[in-house]
């Protein structure tokens, strides 16, 4: 079964910690694939100039100001597609981009969508790579993670934050960059490659 949707209602920062070993479940395209998030980024919509929110409700956004518990999807650079879980209460804007995952359920289906993927720790990492496994697209966006019909459920969640949780700045993004809300485990081989120091790239999008 999945979570409930009262313990998503919480701000981003505080919930993306609370993420890190969550399992994410897709049925998409009638195959079922697994994996257990291992790195995230917290985004604080209105009070944040890197959220594609910050700006205010378009839209693309809609689904961010909605009710906690569903899946924003977004197409990155014209290039590749990114998903976060919408969080806080309905009507204030907050998400956790899903940066990396290992994948626990269905490797063939996951190697069969990320053919580049040279070894199973680079299947999701990355969130392009991360929604290219899960199947993930335009047309997952508004998914409800919490309904027991849906093709994509967020299927389970510690109940106390993970050991080995670390956090540093986010990643790609040139507004904001500063603030601490990238948070990963510890020691796990899926999680981004990052250099503590190292120059983000300029980039007009925000959310990456």
């Amino acid at each position: 079964m999945p979570v409930s949707r009262d313990r998503l209602g919480r701000p981003a920062v505080q919930l993306a910690p609370r993420l890190l070993g969550a399992v994410l479940v897709s049925t998409l395209g009638q195959a079922t694939v697994a994996l257990r998030l291992t790195e995230v980024e917290a985004y604080q919509g209105l009070d944040d100039p890197a959220s594609h929110a910050y700006r205010g409700r378009t839209l693309r956004t809609a689904v961010m100001f909605g009710p906690p518990g569903h899946l924003y999807c977004y197409f990155s650079y014209g290039m590749h597609w990114c998903a976060n879980i919408v969080c806080d209460v309905d009507g204030r804007a907050s998400a956790v981009l899903l940066r990396a995952g290992e994948v626990i359920d269905g490797i063939e289906t996951a190697f069969s969508r990320r053919p580049a993927a040279r070894s199973e720790r680079d299947l999701a990492r990355g969130p392009a790579r991360l929604a290219g496994c899960l199947g993930l697209n335009g047309t997952a966006n508004g998914s409800d993670l919490c309904a027991a019909t849906s093709a994509v459920q967020l299927q389970s969640m510690p109940s106390r934050r993970a050991r080995g949780v670390q956090q540093g700045p986010r990643v790609g993004i040139s507004a904001a960059a500063e603030r601490p809300w990238r948070f990963w485990l510890s020691g796990e081989p899926s999680v981004s490659v990052f250099k503590a120091g190292g120059r983000t790239r300029q980039r007009t999008d925000r959310q990456t």
